[in-house]
């Protein structure tokens, strides 16, 4: 006698059938039922009269189907990624096996073939809840911004940053740089490439790194002024009316994130096969390759078709905003220091400038100093200044002479602490 092995889906139909064909259902009510047509009520009808309860079975259950890839086409696909594409994930590889070999799988084929020969082991993946944020409206209006130190050349070129700009509206990449270290100056230049070309955003999201916040307490005088201690880039940012974002955490910036976890498999392979090893190469093939094609995977079409983005204005001079810029009080003999170096106001300023007035000293990108003062960018030059020495450790020896002392060995040996010594004049 022959045995049947069927789902309880297929018996609750065979059921249904044969109440149909024993009278006690009508074709329609069997349709309805079985959420199928009628006249498929009629075939299967048919067919459990003529092969007996089998009939209720699809004549491919248990087959190969008729769809399946040729033995050829699955050999040298796995072939191909075995040889080239040994450490890739399936949806990257696959990607290359239609680029550049013509081959036509199913990524989700390949990542069967691939767990099959011990190429891909899957991860198990346990997220986190996380509430839902609503993405931006249109393109401008929130840019998150961060860095990412990685072996981006796999030990065949030195160490470096990849420095991104996404859009929160669509995750477009707007800007990308890789970049010796993520500092001050490295951000600032950057950001000068990117507000040149896509012009300045409504707000930036960034993390609490402090090249964007300082983490400390407000001074005496902060707090008498009632103002909070600002980093370079983000006092910047300010003066081009751009507004800064602080995340608490980095699931709270996920766009940004999740976008290096994809650069950091993605792009490294890209690079090891394009055969870039140097940041100067990686820059031009960001620019003439990567990000056109990372955009036209990943990015997703806005709300609004607007562009947030508003131009830079005349008054904008991003050579003296973008730079690092700090306060010096100016001396007696109108002389400021600023990085242990010394610099000398000229006569016949633009603006009446007198010693006590607080000069700003902007550092730019280029590495020229600049001296400012209410809006008046002040002449100077750098000079040279002695160090100073008070009157009695210049004098010490012919003071000892006075009182009639020989100055001891230990206060003429230069390098040698000096002994307290103390002088009474009379």
């Amino acid at each position: 006698m022959e045995q049947l092995t069927m789902s309880n889906r297929e018996i609750d139909k065979l059921k249904v059938i044969q109440n149909t064909i024993d009278g006690k259902l009508t074709w329609p009510q069997a349709a309805e039922s079985l959420s199928i047509s009628e006249r498929q009520v009629g075939r299967l009808c048919s067919k459990v009269r003529k092969e007996g309860n089998r009939g209720i079975i699809h004549g491919l259950k248990g087959l190969p189907s008729n769809n399946k890839l040729a033995e050829a086409v699955t050999r040298k696909a796995i072939s191909l990624v075995t040889q080239h594409f040994a450490d890739f994930g399936p949806t990257l590889a696959n990607e290359h096996l239609l680029d550049d070999y013509e081959v036509r799988v199913s990524t989700n084929t390949l990542r069967k073939l691939m767990i099959g020969a011990g190429l891909y082991d899957p991860k198990a993946y346990k997220p986190k809840h996380r509430s839902w944020r609503e993405r931006r409206s249109c393109v401008g209006m929130l840019v998150q911004l961060d860095g990412s130190e990685h072996d981006w050349f796999e030990g065949r070129g030195p160490k470096c940053a990849l420095l991104v700009f996404i859009d929160d509206a669509t995750s477009q990449i707007l800007y990308a740089r890789f970049i010796t270290v993520e500092d001050t100056v490295n951000l600032m230049r950057c950001t000068k490439a990117y507000l040149k070309i896509n012009g300045r955003p409504v707000a930036i999201y960034v993390d609490k790194d402090s090249i964007y916040k300082i983490n400390r307490q407000a001074s005496i005088d902060e707090e008498l002024r009632d103002e909070m201690p600002l980093s370079q880039f983000t006092r910047a940012m300010g003066e081009l009316d751009v507004d800064m974002i602080f995340a608490n955490s980095p699931q709270a910036k996920g766009r940004v994130e999740r976008g290096f976890r994809t650069h950091q498999d993605r792009l490294v392979k890209e690079l090891r096969l394009a055969g870039i090893s140097d940041m100067a190469a990686a820059n031009e093939f960001l620019e003439a390759t990567y990000i056109a094609k990372h955009n036209g995977k990943f990015a997703v079409v806005p709300a609004s078709r607007a562009n947030a983005h508003r131009p830079l204005l005349k008054t904008h001079k991003l050579d003296g905003i973008l730079c690092v810029k700090l306060n010096r009080t100016l001396a007696n003999d109108y002389t400021l220091r600023f990085k242990n170096r010394f610099f000398q106001v000229t006569a016949g300023q633009d603006i009446r400038i007198r010693p006590g007035n607080v000069v700003a000293v902007e550092e730019r990108l280029d590495g020229s100093l600049h001296l400012k003062f209410k809006g008046t960018y002040l002449r100077h030059k750098a000079i040279e200044k002695r160090p100073y020495k008070g009157y009695y450790a210049a004098n010490i020896n012919n003071l000892l002479k006075v009182n009639g002392k020989q100055p001891s060995k230990s206060s003429s040996i230069p390098g040698k602490p000096q002994q307290q010594i103390s002088i009474q004049l009379t």
